[in-house]
């Protein structure tokens, strides 16, 4: 079994890829506890797809369950750089994954700790163990990055405001 601060930085190794590409720097690895065999890695992947549903978490779990070739990973682990939002943790919920490690806490988006509380709902079937804070403050720091840097160029791409306009006229 592989200890969850070498996951969680192969992880963070697929946010930084993600954030490279302009996706919001999130990464997920589905292994299996008991042998630490790797099943899966992937980045949010939500622009280059067009895709809303294509959040590290989900991408993870649809490439590990093609590699065994069937939906349920009742033996696997999902490590992931943030909280996951109430999608990705019903899709872990419904993946039937033992074990749910996550580094960074996400309270605005999060539906682990924050919002829904998704595992705490009497209509959530499975419940995965739950683990957090591994690696938490690199996967904060790269998210922090990621957004001072996109509100940066937002800043400069803006439009004049409408009085420095009429000031042209």
């Amino acid at each position: 079994m592989q200890d969850d601060s070498h996951l969680m930085s192969i992880a963070l190794d697929e946010a930084r890829r993600a954030a490279e590409r302009g996706e919001v720097p999130v990464g997920a690895v589905v292994v299996e506890t008991t042998s630490g065999r790797i099943l899966a890695t992937a980045g949010n992947r939500t622009e280059a797809l067009a895709d809303p549903t294509a959040h590290a978490e989900i991408l993870a779990l649809r490439a590990a369950a093609r590699t065994r070739g069937r939906p349920r990973l009742p033996d696997c682990t999902l490590v992931v750089t943030l909280e996951p939002c109430a999608m990705c943790a019903a899709a872990i919920s419904f993946a039937r994954i033992e074990r749910l490690v996550f580094g960074a806490t996400d309270p605005k988006g999060g539906a682990v700790l924050h919002g829904p509380r998704f595992y705490e709902q009497p209509t959530c079937h499975h419940r995965p163990e739950v683990a957090y804070g591994t690696g938490a403050e690199d996967a904060s720091a790269l998210l922090q990055a990621f957004f001072r840097a996109r509100r940066g160029s937002e800043r400069t791409q803006r439009r004049p405001s409408p009085e420095a306009l009429e000031k042209d006229l």
